[in-house]
């Protein structure tokens, strides 16, 4: 007969807060990645302050450019995910609302 494993409240916790970890992660780099697009439509490549994304955008084109950055950082962090580090990718899901989104709503609503 399988042995069924109940999983602890505290292990439900830790992966409804990594799943949430996540979805905020990802919906930042969504609202990035359009916030950026505007941004750079609107005032210029110059607007960009990554210089790796700013190249990338001048490169393959502000659409390519700008999916391509945000695929890869997307996808690392799925990568902090699905190695448990869901403090980190929490961590970063702020970092971009605070560094990258806010100043974006900051000046595309003057």
């Amino acid at each position: 007969m399988p042995l069924v494993k109940v999983s602890s409240s505290r292990n439900t916790d830790r992966r409804l807060f990594g799943d949430v970890a996540l979805l905020v992660f990802l919906l930042a780099q969504v609202c990035d990645g359009i916030l950026t697009y505007v941004g750079v439509r609107t005032f210029g490549l110059h607007a960009e302050g990554n210089p790796v994304v700013a190249w990338l955008m001048s490169v393959l084109g502000h659409g390519p450019g700008l999916t391509a950055a945000k695929v890869a950082a997307g996808s690392f962090g799925v990568a902090l995910y699905a190695s448990n580090v869901h403090k980190s990718v929490a961590a970063l899901a702020v970092f971009y609302f605070v560094v990258a989104i806010a100043p974006w709503v900051v000046i595309l609503s003057r």
